[in-house]
């Protein structure tokens, strides 16, 4: 049973061109051709499809926005973007977003096939450059991830109502009194506050405090 493709993309050269390349493989058909991701949903409620070829950069509805949608919605249907040699950035946020693969738009007969196959399989069909950039991009996010779970850890919950107090106005034993606490007490917390934030006045300790989100207005 012959396999439905799905053609997304403005450019009617790109969809033409893989449309006859398709149709010299008995597995596949192309059911139906969308110059954007608004189309290609109308499209999608009208027919089976079992994969999609989809162009990133399109009018009134993007690749990625189209991707999104599909998400959202519950629709699992390998989707294979297809792209230029300048969208690295877009390619790899939609392999991040859930794309089976990617083509460059003037790719060889095989590749093409050899990629639909992969996708109808399950399988994510990529390059080793390719992946190495998407574990680089995940590692990065990692470590931001880690960078902002110390930020949120780095002060107490007392250093945070300190800073706080401090950003407000209140002196120390305003402070003191509002917490049930010796004043010295909230001096030792302001000396530990000024390290950990590594700064050396109520000033600066606030302003490093706003600007890393420990507190806001």
């Amino acid at each position: 049973m012959k396999k439905n493709i799905l053609i997304v993309d403005d450019h009617l050269v790109v969809r033409e061109g893989l449309k006859l390349i398709l149709e010299t493989n008995e597995s596949f058909k192309v059911i139906g051709e969308a110059g954007n991701g608004q189309e290609a949903i109308e499209l999608l409620e009208k027919n089976i499809v079992d994969v999609i070829l989809l162009d990133l950069n399109m009018p009134v509805m993007s690749g990625l926005e189209t991707i999104q949608h599909l998400n959202q919605e519950q629709i699992n249907i390998p989707v294979i973007i297809l792209t230029t040699y300048n969208e690295d950035e877009l390619m790899l946020k939609g392999i991040q977003l859930g794309a089976k693969g990617y083509l460059l738009k003037d790719t060889s007969r095989d590749d093409l096939f050899r990629t639909i196959e992969s996708a109808l399989r399950g399988d994510t069909l990529l390059k080793p450059e390719i992946l190495m950039k998407i574990l680089n991009i995940k590692e990065k996010s990692e470590k931001k991830d880690d960078n902002d779970k110390y930020k949120q850890s780095i002060l107490t919950e007392k250093e945070l109502f300190i800073i706080l107090a401090v950003s407000k106005g209140y002196r120390n034993k305003e402070i003191a009194f509002d917490m049930g606490i010796a004043e010295r007490t909230v001096k030792a917390h302001l000396t530990i506050i000024y390290n950990k934030l590594n700064v050396d006045s109520r000033s600066e300790a606030v302003s490093v405090s706003f600007k890393q989100g420990y507190i806001s207005l």
